[in-house]
């Protein structure tokens, strides 16, 4: 069992930055793919940025590519993603989720642990 937690998420002016992290619990964690999601009022979550076990792979959504950047340190079992130039567009609950496949994926349905969220605004 992984249980992650997202931390990080507030208040932001547009153009500004946010750092986000998702702390992971459980023995294999540091063996996962990890991945972001978001989800905003009244759409679909969707894809942000995914990584496999050890960095070596990155994969991100055309929205973000350029701007966010994901991490990880396994030694702290944490995935990051550093936001910059946000905007508006980019206001949603920020979700990261754990693939035991080790696939950098955009696929939701191959994520088995999720985390609760963090609320990302970004004011214009």
């Amino acid at each position: 069992q992984v249980h992650l937690v997202e931390s990080g998420g507030g208040l932001v002016q547009a153009g500004g930055s946010l750092r986000l992290s998702c702390a992971a619990s459980g023995r294999t964690a540091s063996t996962l793919a990890m991945g972001w999601f978001r989800q905003a009022p009244g759409k679909e979550r969707e894809f942000v940025a995914a990584i496999n076990w050890n960095g070596g792979r990155t994969y991100y959504a055309d929205s973000v590519k350029g701007r966010f950047t994901i991490s990880r340190d396994n030694a702290k079992k944490t995935v990051y993603l550093q936001m910059s130039s946000l905007n508006p567009e980019d206001t949603a609950v920020y979700y990261c989720a754990a693939n035991p496949r080790n696939i950098a994926t955009q696929l939701q349905n191959l994520y088995d642990y999720w985390g609760q969220g963090t609320q990302v605004t970004v004011s214009s």
